[in-house]
Formats: C-alpha cells, structure tokens, sequence
C-alpha cells in the first residue's frame, strides 16, 4: 500500500479526493485492502493491494505541475472529423488520468470548440477534464480556484 490516511490523491476518473480509511472489503470471495477515498460528496472504495494498480496518484508537485500546464499554450493536435473515433480518441487519452493528458485533452478540445461546435459528449469530457485539471491546480500550487480558471484561459488563448 502507498497511501496512509489522510493522503489527498487524484483519482483516474473521479479527481481529487482524500483517503479517509482504509477497509478490508470481499471482492470476488476474496479479501481485499481497499482505500475508502472521499471526492467530494461521494465515497468510493480503490483496491490496495492489487499489483500494478494505478488508478490512483499523488498530487502533482508545484515545480512538476508549472512544466506541465505549459502544454495548454503548445499546439493543438489534429482531432479526428468523425464523432464517434473523437470521442473514443478523448476517452482514451483520459483514461491514464495523467495531468498531461488532462491538459493535452483541453487544450485540444478548447482549439476545436474555436473552429467547430461541440457536441454535448464533447462538452461533457471538455467539463470534466477542466474540473479535474482545477482541482488539481488549487490543490498543487495552493491557490483560489477561480484564480486558476483564469489563468489557464488566459493560457489556452495565446
């Protein structure tokens, strides 16, 4: 286990949350060490024990995080013209919940959002990608989220 109670963590799907317990749950007939993680107003239970598990992940530490938000102001990259590939494109790169996929994620729909309409699944990912991202950056660099909001739009606009 990597984690003690107490920790704040950044969840893959669920962002930023704090591990509040740690329980044994039975998980297929077997018992598991589970790290009870509260994000917000929901409780969820993450495997401890299970190898190579990596649904959960520290904060990223200011110097790390200052590096890598610099990818909101790099170039965009090509988005697939049709719908359904865009969204799996999205979903996929989300899905290591890695901060430079959060911003890699942003910075690309945000371009697109410019020249193109977006459609609600694409609104939805583009919501949810900037909440984690805000979370995270208030939580790291220990400022007002609203202080973060505005600076990462500064940053997507140049």
């Amino acid at each position: 286990m990597d984690f003690q109670v107490g920790d704040n963590v950044i969840h893959r799907t669920f962002g930023l949350g704090e591990i509040t317990d740690i329980e044994e749950k039975v998980i297929n007939g077997t018992p598991v060490n589970c790290y009870v993680v509260q994000v917000n107003h929901t409780t969820i239970w993450v495997p401890a024990d299970t190898p190579g598990q990596n649904s959960l992940r520290t904060p990223t530490p200011p110097e790390e995080f200052i590096k890598t938000i610099e990818i909101l102001t790099t170039p965009h990259d090509t988005m697939d013209g049709d719908r359904l590939l865009r969204k799996k494109q999205l979903l996929d790169q989300l899905r290591d919940g890695q901060l430079t996929s959060i911003c890699q994620v942003i910075r690309d729909l945000s371009y697109y959002k410019r020249t193109s309409k977006l459609n609600d699944q694409e609104k939805s990912i583009l919501d949810h990608a900037v909440d984690s991202l805000l979370m995270e950056w208030s939580r790291s660099m220990e400022i007002p989220l609203d202080e973060a909001q505005k600076t990462m739009e500064t940053m997507l606009q140049a």
